[in-house]
């Protein structure tokens, strides 16, 4: 009688994917499974590194998103720093949905040394609890001296403010007293922080 041998019990190993190969619907097909991979953060960021398709690359932004892990968005912020616009608009918007993994990140990408990185954070906040963001972005505004910046930080808080930031709008406004858009934004932000919860949007 033949022997039967049995059906082992462990899933046979994944075969790896060549995210960088074939056309860029093959790539795309494939960067969409890396995700679920148990190599998955280290194929979509080694393609990530080398793509070029901009739908490709959308793919593995959202992968990286779908992650959600500290190594994930770990992956994803150096890409604020890019030249080319839309891989910086690509990691934003990683980021901003994996907020949680994004979170430990946010200290020290309001504080670069790039003004665009610290601009593009300021709408990461809004993904934090109200009042962390608005501790850092206080902490921001009595630093800040680009006009764009310190602009982008008072758009979120008119959104989420608290009382507590009122002083930090307020020197931010003496700062830019010249500036007519600055100290037109400064007030809707500070009325808006001011009228109940329920009117603000």
């Amino acid at each position: 009688m033949p022997l039967v041998r049995k059906p082992s019990s462990q899933a046979p190993a994944a075969a790896p994917l060549a995210l960088g190969e074939g056309t860029s619907e093959q790539r795309w097909s494939a960067v969409r499974a890396a995700a679920d991979r148990p190599d998955g953060l280290a194929l979509l960021a080694d393609a990530l590194s080398r793509e070029s398709d901009p739908r490709v690359r959308e793919a593995i932004f959202t992968g990286l998103a779908r992650l959600a892990t500290p190594e994930s968005a770990a992956l994803v912020v150096p890409y604020l720093r890019s030249d080319d616009a839309n891989l910086r608009t690509g990691a934003v918007d990683a980021l901003r949905a994996m907020p949680q993994a994004c979170r430990p990140h946010l200290p020290t990408l309001l504080a670069d040394g790039d003004a665009d990185v610290r601009l593009l954070s300021c709408e990461l906040a809004r993904g934090l609890p109200d009042e962390e963001a608005n501790r850092l972005l206080c902490d921001l505004l009595e630093r800040e001296t680009e006009r764009n910046v310190c602009a982008a930080a008072i758009e979120v808080l008119a959104e989420i403010g608290r009382p507590e930031a009122v002083p930090s709008l307020v020197r931010c406004g003496t700062r830019f007293a010249g500036d007519p858009f600055m100290i037109f934004s400064l007030k809707v932000a500070t009325e808006r922080i001011a009228a109940p919860a329920r009117d603000r949007r």
